[in-house]
Order: C-alpha cells, then sequence, then structure tokens
C-alpha cells in the first residue's frame, strides 16, 4: 500500500497549480462583483487551458483528451476546487463522460468537438418534482415514426445560458418506471426548445443556471444516447464520477484553501497580547479541520482507485460524496467563526466560500439521500466497510 505521489503526478498538480494561481484566482473578485464572467475573458481562459493540455483532461487520450486516471483526475480537481466554479468550467470544459455511450456518429457529432472546445453541453436531470429523486422526471418523450417528439421542462441547468447542446432524461415507457427512462442528445437551436431565463443562486456567482422547456422538440435515431429504457442507468453511471471529481475533489480543495488562510490568519491576528491561535478552542477548530480534509481526501482518494480497478464503487461513492460535503459546511463555517467579523465581511473572500459551500450538501444528491442509499446497501448486504478477508 503506497500513498507516494509518483513524480508525475506531483509535476501535474503543479502545473494545475501555478494555472489556477496565475491565471484564475485573480479573477475571482471580478466575477464577483459583476456576477459574470465576460466571453472574451472566458476563451482566453479556454485557449490557455488547451496550450497547457488542461482542457477534457479526463476524457481519452484517443479521442483527444487528457486521458487521466480516475485518481489522477481527483488530484487535478482538488486544485481546480480552490477558485470559482465557473472559472474551472471554462479552463476545464466540464466535458462529461456520459456523451462516451454514444456511437461513433454522435461522437464525431457533439462529443469531439466538445473535447476540442468547440462546443459546450450540460447534463440536464432535475426537473421541478424530480431532484434527487431522479425517476420522477415528468419530460416526455412520445415514439413518433423512427423517432420521438419531446416534451417537459427541466430546471436549475448549470451553464445552460452557455450551452449549445444538452444531453437530457425523459421518459418514454411510463409504465416501466426508471426503467422508462431513456437519454437524448438535444441542440439548442432545435426547434421548440427554449432556454431561460437565468435563476439567481445564493452562491456560485458568475455560473448560470436556468431552465429549459421543450414544446414538442422532433428528435430523430441520431439524437437517441445509448439504448432506449437505459437512461436512468447511464446518468446515474455519470453522476457517480461528477459526484467525485465536481463535488468531492472539489470539497477536498476548497476546504483546504480556507484551512491556509486560518492557519495564517490564526497564527498573526493579536488578541489579549498573543496570537489567536494560541487559544485552546482556536486551535481546536484548526486541528478538527486538518483531520477531516485528510480523512476525505483518502477517502476519495480509495474510491478513485477503486474506479481505475474496475470497481463499481457505488458506497464508497455515496461515501465520499456525503463526507466531503458536510466536512466542507463544516471547515467554511469554522473558518468565518476563527476571522470574526473579517469572516463575515467580503473583503476577505471567506464569506464567498461559506455561500458556495453550502449547495454542496444538495446538489449530485442531497446528504440525506446518500445516507439512505448507504443504508439500504449495507442491508442488502454490501460489506465494503469492512476490511477483506
Amino acid at each position: 500500500m503506497d500513498f507516494a505521489l509518483s513524480a508525475e503526478q506531483r509535476m501535474l498538480i503543479n502545473t494545475v497549480r501555478r494555472f489556477v494561481d496565475a491565471e484564475l484566482r485573480p479573477l475571482e473578485q471580478g466575477v464577483e462583483d459583476s456576477g459574470m464572467l465576460a466571453p472574451d475573458v472566458a476563451e482566453a481562459i479556454k485557449a490557455k487551458s488547451r496550450v497547457l493540455g488542461l482542457y477534457a483532461m479526463n476524457m481519452p487520450e484517443a479521442l483527444g483528451g487528457g486521458g487521466l486516471s480516475a485518481v489522477d483526475w481527483m488530484l487535478v480537481e482538488e486544485e481546480f476546487g480552490r477558485t470559482t466554479d465557473i472559472l474551472v468550467r471554462r479552463a476545464f470544459g466540464n466535458v462529461y463522460e456520459i456523451l462516451l455511450a454514444g456511437t461513433l456518429a454522435q461522437m464525431d457529432r457533439w462529443l469531439i468537438p466538445a473535447i476540442r472546445g468547440e462546443r459546450v453541453f450540460s447534463v440536464a436531470l432535475t426537473e421541478a418534482e424530480a431532484g434527487s429523486d431522479a425517476a420522477a422526471i415528468r419530460t416526455r418523450a412520445v415514439r413518433s415514426g423512427d423517432g420521438w417528439v419531446l416534451s417537459g421542462q427541466k430546471q436549475f441547468i448549470s451553464d445552460a445560458l452557455y450551452s449549445d447542446f444538452y444531453v437530457i432524461t425523459a421518459v418514454t415507457d411510463p409504465n416501466t418506471g426508471a426503467r422508462g427512462i431513456t437519454t437524448f442528445i438535444v441542440d439548442r437551436d432545435a426547434a421548440g426548445v427554449t432556454v431561460g431565463p437565468d435563476q439567481p443562486m445564493m452562491g456560485l456567482r458568475g455560473t448560470t443556471h436556468a431552465g429549459l422547456t421543450f414544446d414538442n422538440v422532433a428528435l430523430g435515431p441520431e439524437n437517441l444516447l445509448g439504448t432506449e429504457g437505459q437512461g436512468l442507468k447511464l446518468a446515474l453511471e455519470t453522476l457517480g464520477r461528477v459526484r467525485l471529481a465536481q463535488v468531492a475533489a472539489r470539497a477536498v480543495g476548497k476546504a483546504t484553501l480556507l484551512l491556509e488562510m486560518a492557519v495564517d490568519h490564526a497564527g498573526n491576528r493579536q488578541q489579549f497580547g498573543q496570537p489567536i491561535g494560541a487559544f485552546q478552542y482556536i486551535g481546536q477548530m484548526l486541528a478538527d479541520s486538518a483531520v477531516e480534509i485528510n480523512a476525505t481526501r483518502l477517502a476519495l482518494w480509495q474510491a478513485a482507485w477503486m474506479l481505475d480497478q474496475g470497481h463499481p464503487a457505488r458506497t464508497q461513492i455515496s461515501a465520499v460524496k456525503l463526507q466531503s460535503s458536510e466536512m466542507m459546511g463544516r471547515v467554511a463555517d469554522r473558518v468565518v467563526q476563527i476571522f470574526g467579523g473579517l469572516g463575515f465581511s467580503k473583503d476577505m473572500g471567506v464569506e464567498r466560500y461559506y455561500r458556495d459551500a453550502r449547495i454542496y450538501r444538495i446538489f449530485d444528491g442531497t446528504s440525506e439521500i446518500h445516507r439512505n442509499v448507504i443504508a439500504r446497501r449495507l442491508l442488502d448486504g454490501d460489506d465494503s466497510y469492512k476490511i477483506p478477508a
């Protein structure tokens, strides 16, 4: 059992960290103040990222991506977690693995251009009545000849206003429950597609979240992703890797940055003639945060390693998503407390991370849902919490 990082992994981490520090973090305040990232700035970020080979690093090398293993992908995402969500989206590309289920023709039309940065897409699952309960969607795709007619609405779709196509789930057979859900690729400019308006959020400034309306949108066989009736399975498999990378790893990165800020502040801020870090309760908050961050990182690496070994790691992914999002909330709360009034002010930027942290316990499955999932698997005989005999 070797937890040492290779020279290549350290080089990868340092490359991403330098890029984040030099190119992304200086843009954070502008995004926070304006609530947006100017299109020309977004294009400049993407161009610089592509030169360094950072864009679509999770995609197979044979398709033009970075070909990272799951473990290496987590190392990169932890570094990306140290900056604002919208900046990461433009630097990394958010090219989701779900399109790898497509045909060669679909890859040529949609996936390859996305890997090159020529096209951008969103995965649209969430609906008003279907958040954590992904099987409760009401969007329908009704058979018409050799295709379908799509009708329904999605909400809270990240990057919807920026994307030029969407991967969506729709009910094709209402009589078979989750087995009647199918995944489709829908171009934004298709007749009957309406995007917006933007739905402002408490945090994640700069990242748009908008609704999608499909009004009798005609879909052909070329729009079907995977096989009919396998859409929910396909979507949830993709969500598992997203939960590790874009939730857990980024949560570890954000919490680590916050703890760095807190340690520096506690060592320099003087009260009653001594650094506040000398006070027992401040020290305890620092220690608790360090313990939780390290424990979460190791759990993340284990789950990623399991994926690299070909194991589904479903229970571990739910556990890490739950652990990381709860950990980040606690660390952010402690750091605001350590900074006191400065932590509550906008001057230090701590309050921004505090606001951003709150959504981590909600998106990609709430904490409550993941607890239920883990408990159900344990009762069904999952003993992955034990040391293998």
